[in-house]
């Protein structure tokens, strides 16, 4: 190698060794920043991800949240998605075949055996009043009764067991419960919400009806079911209004049905609350005070009926029967007695039940003077245990007199024992 050469390679030589240096920096600072960008885009693509997915969450929740929401009325809304078939009903019958089927029915198919005059004493108080008590010692087939016409009608009774803490409407209807964000449906709300969509006569049996204070949990009841029109008698359910609520709510609110009725078992024991003027005044009141005898019965067969038929057979009752005029005279001579010797009376409600109880009781068979008898003992003279002890046993053979000087000796039974039965026990 010459001199030249040598001079050259030593020149060249540390030039090279900057540049390998420059480009390896070059190299792994690149590096870095490949890094650093795709550092960057992960991370945003992470909180991308994460976003989204945090999104899918949400809605996910908000999902789970509404079917809850829309189906706060569960059942409700099932009776909605999927009503009961329409049944079929019965063909023309009176009251007086009306009385006799059921009365076969209830002995041949459920074993339960009554005297006739308990079941037109029956069949007359659901044509005057929604409510009806049923009271008596334990045994004798209240719950029965009530409980034997649902299946007369093929349309079975609703047994509402009362409960003695029972205060308030939300007791027979049910509440919103606020954690769950459901309404806690009763049985009752489930059939009053199917009744308003059906003719069908329903009863609704109000067990043990005073073992609570019956003019506490049920008074909205008594008192929609004093106003005339029966489109404009609504209960409060709920407070608000929700968009999928059922379609047979109103606003949060239900109609009471017009096809309804409520029968009240009561015993009268140290268990239970004496029922107030307020309810005896509004309902009709049946005793059942005995069992009947056993017979025989073959042939029996089911009636269903809608209510408008049976409020059409009560409406000719009381066209084809009306009250006799000497029964009216003999009324207000007994009114005037009440009033002058005990401070006693019967108002336009009590005088309204009597024009309409009559009539129907001589359609189911029946005579005027025992339907009578039957409803002065149970809305009038009970008035009667509200007055002085000693002054009531002082009257009482005064007052049977006079019932069999007005009427005719002993056909106001009924009454008599009444009396004599307050006396004794004053």
């Amino acid at each position: 190698m010459n001199n030249m050469e040598r001079v050259w390679e030593t020149i060249t030589q540390p030039t090279y060794l900057i540049i390998y240096i420059i480009v390896i920096v070059a190299v792994m600072l690149a590096i870095v920043i490949f890094a650093m960008v795709n550092e960057r885009r992960f991370n945003a693509t992470a909180r991308e991800m994460k976003a989204a997915s945090d999104k899918a969450l949400r809605e996910k929740a908000e999902e789970e949240k509404k079917p809850a929401e829309k189906s706060r009325f569960s059942m409700l809304k099932l009776y909605d998605e999927q009503p009961p078939a329409p049944p079929s009903f019965a063909t023309e019958i009176s009251l007086h075949d009306l009385c006799e089927e059921f009365r076969i029915f209830a002995a041949a198919k459920l074993g339960l055996y009554y005297d006739i005059s308990v079941i037109r004493e029956f069949i007359a108080g659901l044509a005057v009043s929604r409510i009806l008590i049923l009271q008596g010692m334990s045994g004798t087939g209240k719950t029965s009764l009530a409980y034997a016409f649902g299946e007369f009608l093929a349309n079975p009774s609703v047994i509402i067991p009362v409960q003695p803490m029972w205060k308030e409407r939300t007791d027979l209807l049910g509440y919103y419960n606020e954690f769950t964000k459901r309404f806690n449906e009763t049985l009752l709300l489930e059939k009053m919400y199917e009744a308003n969509s059906r003719d069908t006569m329903y009863i609704t049996i109000l067990d043990e009806l005073n073992i609570a204070r019956v003019e506490y949990y049920f008074a909205e009841f008594l008192s929609l079911l004093e106003i005339p029109n029966p489109e404009a008698r609504y209960l409060e359910v709920v407070s608000d209004k929700w968009q999928d609520d059922p379609r047979g709510l109103k606003d949060g609110r239900i109609k009471l049905p017009e096809n309804m009725w409520f029968i009240g078992t009561a015993n009268n024991d140290d268990s239970t609350f004496a029922i107030s003027d307020k309810v005896y005044d509004r309902a009709m009141v049946l005793n059942l005070d005995r069992k009947s005898e056993p017979f025989q019965a073959s042939g029996a067969r089911t009636v269903p009926l809608t209510a408008k038929q049976f409020t059409s057979l009560a409406a000719k009752a009381v066209e084809a029967h009306p009250v006799s005029s000497d029964t009216l005279e003999k009324l207000r001579t007994f009114d005037e007695y009440l009033i002058e010797h005990f401070q006693i009376t019967f108002g336009n409600r009590i005088m309204r039940q009597i024009h309409s109880y009559l009539p129907v009781y001589v359609a189911c068979g029946g005579t005027e003077l025992d339907a009578l008898d039957d409803i002065m003992a149970k809305k009038v003279l009970r008035k009667l245990e509200t007055q002085n002890t000693a002054y009531i046993r002082s009257e009482s053979e005064e007052l049977c007199s006079f019932l069999d000087e007005l009427f005719g000796e002993g056909r106001m039974a009924q009454c008599e024992e009444y009396v004599r039965k307050i006396a004794r026990s004053v």
